[in-house]
């Protein structure tokens, strides 16, 4: 028991040993450890407390994103679907969008807003979602539609094609951005930035963002002039540089500016 436990007179490996089994978490100890003056102890007592902070957060952060969901289950919905896309922006390249139902309760910390996360925290939420969503859906809208229907027609088009993608029907959507997805008769919230403040749409906007990222790395085995594994489109000055001296190819969105 820890009030039996005196860590200042133990060894650094011992009280390692402890931490492992699950002790080093309990209060007394975890205070008998800062008051230990021992450079590693010091040290040991310093990661702990990062890494108390971290959970801290990421318990609070989940809490945060879970708020939506909350308030719509509480009004009776069930199955819960977020959506989001990725590619509004570039110049090359499809928009794509997922659709994704979670499972509830769902306590997946570290789920967030795919800005927030890097590329490898990004791949590893993706394959988290695809082994244990509920359901999940892809939507792709190639840059010639773009071209065709602009790029906010092309992005609710997206959205349905995810919609219609889902192995389950949901009962109501959460919808980033400020309008409604056109056309669909499920219910609907807008949520402005809502891949930062709904745990579902953030979900989804990592899906959509890490299944966008590979197909521009496939893009760029067929054009590498261009630098889409870099960039993934978007217009950097690598990108206008080789858009200059190559001009488009058949990926680029020809209705943007910049792109001829």
């Amino acid at each position: 028991m820890p009030g039996s436990l005196d860590i200042t007179k133990l060894a650094l490996p011992q009280i390692r040993e402890i931490i492992r089994g699950g002790e080093g978490l309990e209060p007394e100890l975890f205070d008998q450890l800062q008051r230990d003056p021992r450079r590693g102890a010091v040290k040991l007592w310093h990661s702990l407390h990062r890494l108390r902070e971290e959970s801290r957060q990421a318990i609070e952060r989940l809490r945060e994103l879970t708020l939506p969901e909350k308030g719509l289950r509480r009004k009776g919905a069930q199955a819960i679907a977020g959506l989001d896309e990725a590619g509004r922006g570039p110049l090359a390249g499809p928009v794509v969008s997922a659709a994704v139902i979670l499972p509830w309760p769902c306590d997946w910390l570290g789920l967030d807003d795919s800005k927030r996360l890097t590329p490898r925290e990004r791949e590893r939420h993706r394959e988290h979602i695809m082994a244990n969503a509920l359901a999940v859906g892809l939507g792709v809208v190639s840059p010639a539609r773009i071209d065709a229907v602009g790029i906010l027609q092309a992005t609710w088009e997206s959205m349905r094609r995810a919609l219609a993608r889902l192995a389950m029907k949901p009962d109501h959507l959460l919808v980033d951005g400020p309008f409604p997805i056109p056309g669909v008769s499920i219910p609907q919230t807008p949520l402005i930035n809502g891949d930062a403040r709904s745990l579902c749409v953030a979900a989804a906007s990592v899906v959509a963002k890490v299944n966008r990222d590979e197909i521009m790395c496939l893009l760029d085995e067929k054009y590498p002039q261009y630098g889409f594994v870099r960039h993934k489109g978007y217009g950097t000055s690598e990108h206008l540089v080789a858009l200059r001296r190559y001009g488009p190819c058949k990926v680029h969105r020809r209705s943007f500016r910049g792109v001829v």
